[in-house]
């Protein structure tokens, strides 16, 4: 699979009140991510471990000169390790002035919804919530709203 690159201005149409959203699968569940925030998506092609980081940290990849930290977003979410594969991908996205690669099963979709449609995580015991800031439907399937800070926030790395 080659790399798909995601322009700064990923998101035009539908106006003000409307974001778009790159989808994308862990087992049966999607999840999104805004389109802004995505700078390339790549093939899974393994990460260089580090020595004392959280379960969920693969390791890292030099992409073009700049160290990216994979996550493995199944472990993040507390459903074990991803049994990675070459069809697997990793998301590469950009969270305030850092990059970090979320490994996921496929990226399924771009979405076009209207920020109104997007609805408050109930609550609950599950882990996922405290890791997404929003529900949307969309074609009578849920789909939940990366919190990229909330992701990336509780690492035990240095921010």
């Amino acid at each position: 699979m080659e790399a798909i690159e995601v322009s700064e201005n990923g998101h035009e149409p539908g106006g003000a009140n409307s974001i778009q959203l790159i989808a994308f699968s862990i087992g049966e569940q999607v999840y999104g991510v805004e389109i802004t925030t995505v700078r390339e998506i790549r093939a899974w092609n393994g990460a260089t471990p580090l020595p004392n980081t959280r379960k969920y940290v693969r390791g890292v990849i030099n992409l073009r000169g700049t160290i990216v930290p994979i996550f493995d977003l199944r472990a993040r979410f507390g459903e074990g390790a991803t049994e990675a594969t070459k069809n697997h991908v990793v998301v590469v996205l950009s969270v305030g002035d850092k990059w970090i690669g979320i490994l996921v099963d496929a990226v399924s979709d771009i979405l076009t919804i209207q920020k109104d449609d997007i609805h408050n995580v109930p609550e609950g015991e599950n882990m996922d919530a405290e890791l997404l800031n929003g529900i949307i439907t969309h074609d009578n399937r849920m789909v939940g709203l990366i919190d990229l800070d909330t992701v990336v926030g509780n690492t035990g790395e240095e921010s």
